[in-house]
């Protein structure tokens, strides 16, 4: 088939949550279809990655988007009585890409990655959409954690942004989210609506990420760390190092005084920035982050703002790596008990269970070699995408 496939942020390198699925699911298209790709560049860094990405494509036409910018050219959804996240991806290029290449290629299908990127999905196509998460709730989630005027404008993004991902739903021939527990938590908040939704899960590459005997360790000497991974300019991330450092940190320091807690990720706030001292290290980006995995003492993930299923936790478990996260992370990963995730939902909670493991060295590493088992068995890409391609061949 010959596949439209849209996506906000170029899906390569598979760094962080959002692009580890988007190429995934870019690379599963292409191994089957003709796929003609159109996305944005955030990042000057991605433009080395595009020979890769055109290796997997037909076509491709990437947009450049220069955050600072975008965001002021966002505020004109105040004018026009839309949600600020359509403006921020609108782009006159790639409009003209997609008319063109429909009328060239004639496309069979369209796959939407991120709810946004539908403005430009031709019209009378075939059309599934990966919304991942329901990513208007975000903005209803951030709303009491801030300040009038931007509580006022996420609870306004929050209103709009979840009609435009109803009307989307509506003309769509299937949407996906990342558990069921996304797909019930859109229809809560679409009363009286009739949709085709279904759960599209996650997976996680784990003959990438394996233990590797001759992988050196990034840490000192007689040190014992905990470690956090994600992109640090991301407010659910920001907070979550944020609590974990000054509330589960300090008590723990009190037990296990060689404890060290390491913020492993790209672009660091100022907040995070400021949470840099001799027991906590920010490193920034780094080249590869499976050293800082393979040898910490435990993961943590204390993520109190996000939902669904996190790359981050995953990608621990297959790198043999107990963790502890927050409780709504654990159950849409699993509903059973497995001794190489455990949940916590407050500080006390996470001090707990982070104290047991820290205490017993040799029961941790049991656990973390029972998570990459679970997550051998359970969390292959390509049986979860698969879900998708019923739905292509429906198009035909």
């Amino acid at each position: 088939m010959k596949i439209l496939y849209l996506v906000h942020r170029l899906p390569y390198p598979p760094n962080k949550g959002d692009k580890v699925r988007s190429y995934h699911l870019l690379k599963h298209l292409a191994a089957r279809h003709e796929v003609h790709l159109g996305s944005f560049i955030d990042d000057p860094d991605d433009e080395q990655h595009l020979p890769r990405v055109r290796e997997l494509c037909a076509g491709l036409h990437i947009a450049r988007l220069n955050p600072r910018s975008a965001k002021l050219l966002s505020l004109r959804g105040l004018l026009s009585g839309e949600a600020l996240s359509l403006p921020y991806y609108r782009d006159a290029g790639l409009k003209a890409w997609v008319d063109e290449s429909m009328a060239r290629v004639g496309f069979d299908a369209v796959v939407v990655f991120s709810g946004v990127m539908a403005q430009y999905a031709p019209p009378g196509l075939h059309q599934l959409v990966d919304f991942v998460d329901v990513d208007s709730a975000k903005w209803r989630d951030y709303a009491p954690e801030h300040a009038w005027p931007m509580s006022w404008l996420y609870r306004r993004e929050f209103d709009k942004l979840l009609g435009f991902e109803q009307r989307v739903a509506r003309e769509a021939q299937c949407s996906f989210f990342v558990t069921d527990n996304e797909v019930a938590l859109f229809r809560e908040l679409s009363p009286g609506q009739s949709f085709n939704l279904a759960a599209l899960g996650n997976g996680v590459d784990a003959d990438f990420f394996k233990p590797d005997p001759a992988r050196e360790s990034p840490f000192s000497a007689g040190e014992l760390p905990l470690v956090f991974t994600g992109a640090m300019d991301y407010w659910p991330n920001v907070d979550a190092v944020s609590w974990f450092a000054n509330e589960m940190l300090p008590p723990l320091r009190e037990r296990f005084p060689a404890l060290r807690f390491h913020i492993v990720g790209r672009s660091p706030s100022p907040a995070v920035l400021a949470l840099s001292s001799e027991i906590v290290n920010v490193t920034g980006t780094v080249p590869d982050v499976r050293p800082y995995l393979q040898h910490a003492a435990a993961v943590v993930a204390p993520l109190r703002l996000a939902r669904g299923i996190q790359n981050k936790v995953l990608e621990a478990m297959a790198m043999a790596r107990p963790v502890v996260a927050a409780g709504s992370c654990v159950r849409a990963i699993t509903t059973a008990v497995q001794p190489g995730l455990l949940p916590a939902d407050d500080a006390a909670s996470y001090v707990e269970r982070l104290s047991a493991l820290l205490a017993d060295r040799e029961a941790a590493d049991a656990a973390g070699h029972s998570a990459r088992d679970f997550v051998l068995g359970a969390y292959s890409w390509d049986a979860h995408l698969s879900g998708l391609d019923r739905h292509l061949e429906k198009a035909c």
